[in-house]
């Protein structure tokens, strides 16, 4: 294996079910994007976890920091409507 300098980290992600979102599970550290898909498939999917995985370099994702949090969520506070909280789902919908 090469070493760990080498090594870029990518972020996994693993869808559960169909019609469910993927979520972050964790980071591991893969030579290429295949090789952290065989080694996410490995680590994260070993007992029938997920349906799907995504492996995402770290260096790739831009991500908001805890201290921008109020410009991201004060602006749409007055807007109700963006919720789906007003909305009654049938029984028969599991996942949305």
């Amino acid at each position: 294996m090469p070493q760990q300098e080498h090594l870029a980290v990518y972020e996994v992600f693993v869808r559960s079910a169909r019609g469910l979102d993927h979520k972050h599970v964790g980071s591991l550290h893969a030579e290429s994007p295949e090789h952290a898909l065989m080694y996410a498939r490995d680590c994260y999917l070993r007992r029938s976890e997920g349906i799907s995985v995504w492996v995402v370099k770290a260096s790739d994702v831009t991500a908001s920091q805890g201290d921008d949090v109020a410009d991201f969520v004060e602006p749409m506070d007055d807007k109700d409507y963006r919720h789906a909280t007003h909305y009654v789902l049938p029984e028969s919908v599991k996942n949305m």
